[in-house]
């Protein structure tokens, strides 16, 4: 994770990989990003998506909640602990980015001026000149609709942990392809995505830690 982290900076901080993909999706000659408001970006992707990946989150929590007080018989002890941790991770991977989000000072793509907006360029670890509101636009929150997804993971741990690696990948890249559409719209960079990449596994991970531990010592009592 550590190393994950000081490569996400790199990649903000040292290289000009956001400004360049940025560039690549920002039209010139109108002055505006082309995918910015298309259907697939904007009203399926933002929206749609959004709701439905919402509701999906209600139902796993609403699910897991009745198995906390009505335990579903049929449930084994690996089913319940990726139950829970699905459940915790649909709650937390978008609170916890949604958080970090109202204390980032990094602008959207489109608020800059390079981009026809007012602001000016700053990178993460740049202070932000003086009276330049901030931007909340880092880690990229629409992205976390979809990342809680990888908890779906661990319902093959720790038996088959190819399978769940695999199915970890699979749900990392359908977050990744998420944000890369708000990306093309000039929502966010590359590395705010990554972040909320980052944020997701680091939650995922500890919930499967913590909850795996519990429901272990709870079944040997």
């Amino acid at each position: 994770m550590l190393i994950a982290a000081l490569l996400i900076l790199w990649i903000g901080n040292v290289t000009d990989i956001d400004l360049a993909l940025a560039d690549a999706m920002f039209d010139r000659a109108r002055n505006v990003f082309p995918w910015q408001h298309a259907w697939l970006a904007e009203r399926f992707n933002h929206e749609l998506l959004k709701t439905a990946l919402q509701l999906l989150g209600v139902t796993v929590v609403v699910v897991t909640l009745w198995d906390r007080f009505r335990p579903f018989r049929s449930w084994t002890m690996a089913r319940r602990t990726g139950m829970q941790v699905l459940a915790w991770s649909a709650v937390l991977v978008p609170a916890v980015i949604s958080l970090l989000k109202r204390f980032s000072t990094s602008h959207c793509p489109w608020d800059l001026q390079r981009y026809g907006g007012s602001e000016p360029y700053v990178r993460l670890l740049e202070m932000m000149p003086a009276g330049i509101p901030s931007g909340h636009c880092m880690p990229a929150g629409h992205a976390s609709s979809a990342l809680w997804l990888l908890a779906v993971a661990v319902f093959w741990l720790p038996a088959r942990p190819r399978m769940a690696a695999a199915v970890g990948a699979i749900m990392l890249a359908f977050g990744f392809a998420v944000g890369w559409l708000q990306q093309l719209r000039g929502a966010h960079f590359l590395t705010h995505t990554l972040w909320s990449i980052w944020v997701a596994v680091l939650i995922v991970y500890l919930l499967y830690r913590i909850l795996g531990a519990r429901n272990r010592r709870a079944a040997l009592a």
